[in-house]
């Protein structure tokens, strides 16, 4: 690989580890929030909702809009629109526009990682492979620092430090994107060609507007109920509108001929289908331990953000440690087994929360983190060949999207969970009672991957 495809690489690569970095980050900030804003968790929560709810919706709009305007200029403005919510969102008046900026910058992240690996596919032809694996590390590595990282700010600094870190990775990929990737030439030639009418209806504006209101308007009703104590007309009525919308979404998607999430897809290929539903299952299990564990830690155990943003490197690096072995491994053996053994993992590690009390070792909190970091490693590798596995090959692309939007809507259903359990107010008996829920869901994919495992023997 020669200079300038190096520095393309690392151009792109700190560029995109900036959403995973900033998605990983606020798991150990959650708890200062909390003091700061004199707010329970259920409404801090929405800084871990509203940003994967912009991500997945503006990674495959850019995706699409990278297309119309070029993919440099999307990653360029992506750096610019990160670059400015970064700067401000410590200069919040108050929670609602930190909100407003924390959505801010998940969609300028989300605009560098949709045009990212394609800037790579496209420019570096030699060792195409190894340069694609760099970028992985990149998005990988990124989300299991970025805990750790949060706590040495948090600790040492203050919350609003987790959006000033960003600054040197923007200046510095902005500097390096200008000058190394090269421009799109066909771009702008295309977008002269398509009328603002023309690209809503490519992105599926309709579709992408039922989305967001029927899933804010459910989250809103369900979590303003758990956290007023009791369920009035009000919740009821939001909650009632949240799903009313989602069924207007469903009913679009079907009928519409360029779906922002492709339905049809799911009932086109059921193979594919359970595996969605697996890796959904698999992100609510994750999260709920990395955004739950952290603010337990903090709040009950009076842990320090630094001990805690410790603690929470072994789940990590025990991911990144695995995620290579685990390749091999399926490479020789398929995805299933290393699948079967990530179910049973995630399970020892929700039976620990389980047993964890106000007299447990904090030090013992590793068990759990070391059983969910391996799993994780297990999972990162062995859910993306059992996906290429279920998909056939001409739709690969819509695949993958619907791949990332089972992640997305795992991410936020862990949330909505801690939420539902904890409440206004995290303790011992709520880390327990999530523990049983989390023991529930593991032994459900134990379940699914041993009957799998079995279906797949007896065809072959």
């Amino acid at each position: 690989m020669g200079a300038h495809n190096r520095w393309l690489m690392i151009a792109v690569g700190l560029g995109i580890l900036l959403n995973p970095l900033n998605s990983s980050m606020i798991s150990v900030a959650i708890a200062r929030l909390q003091n700061v804003y004199s707010l329970d968790f259920t409404v801090v929560s929405w800084m871990i909702f509203s940003f994967y709810i912009a991500s997945a919706i503006a990674q495959p709009v850019m995706g699409k809009a990278s297309d119309l305007f070029g993919r440099k200029k999307i990653f360029l403005t992506g750096l610019v629109v990160s670059f400015f919510a970064s700067l401000l969102a410590p200069l919040s008046p108050n929670f609602g526009w930190l909100i407003v900026f924390r959505i801010v910058q998940s969609i300028g992240t989300s605009m560098m990682v949709a045009v990212g690996m394609a800037i790579v596919r496209i420019h570096i032809t030699e060792k195409q492979a190894t340069a694609l694996s760099v970028l992985s590390i990149f998005l990988s590595g990124a989300a299991a620092i970025g805990p750790f990282i949060g706590g040495v700010l948090i600790h040492y600094w203050d919350w609003s430090a987790i959006f000033l870190m960003n600054i040197p990775f923007v200046v510095a990929s902005f500097l390096l994107a200008w000058r190394m990737i090269p421009k799109d030439e066909s771009a702008a030639s295309v977008a002269h060609n398509m009328s603002f009418r023309k690209w809503l209806e490519l992105i599926d504006a309709t579709g992408i507007v039922l989305f967001a209101v029927g899933l804010v308007a459910l989250l809103v009703g369900l979590l303003s109920a758990k956290s007023s104590g009791h369920v009035s007309w009000w919740h009821i009525l939001v909650g009632g509108i949240g799903l009313v919308t989602l069924g207007a979404f469903v009913r679009h998607e079907l009928k519409t001929t360029s779906p922002f999430i492709p339905l049809r897809t799911f009932a086109k290929y059921p193979a594919m289908t359970w595996v969605n539903i697996e890796f959904m299952l698999v992100n609510v299990l994750f999260y709920s331990l990395f955004f739950g564990l952290p603010s337990y830690l903090q709040m009950v155990r009076h842990v320090s953000e630094f001990h805690t943003g410790m603690l929470m490197l072994s789940l990590g690096l025990c991911s990144l440690v695995v995620s290579p072995l685990a390749g091999r491994w399926i490479d020789q053996s398929g995805p299933r087994p290393a699948l079967f053994a990530s179910a049973l993992l995630m399970t020892l590690g929700s039976l620990w929360l389980v047993t964890f009390n106000q007299d447990s070792h904090v030090i013992s909190v590793c068990v759990a983190l070391a059983a969910f970091g391996i799993s994780n490693g297990l999972n990162n590798v062995g859910m993306q060949a059992a996906l290429f596995k279920s998909s056939p090959k001409e739709i690969i692309g819509v695949a993958s999207g619907l791949f990332n939007t089972s992640r997305y809507l795992g991410t936020i259903l862990s949330s909505l969970l801690i939420g539902i359990v904890m409440g206004d107010k995290f303790s011992a008996e709520g880390l327990q009672v999530l523990g049983i829920l989390l023991t529930t869901i593991a032994l459900s994919l134990v379940l699914m991957s041993w009957r799998r495992e079995s279906r797949e023997r007896g065809q072959s």
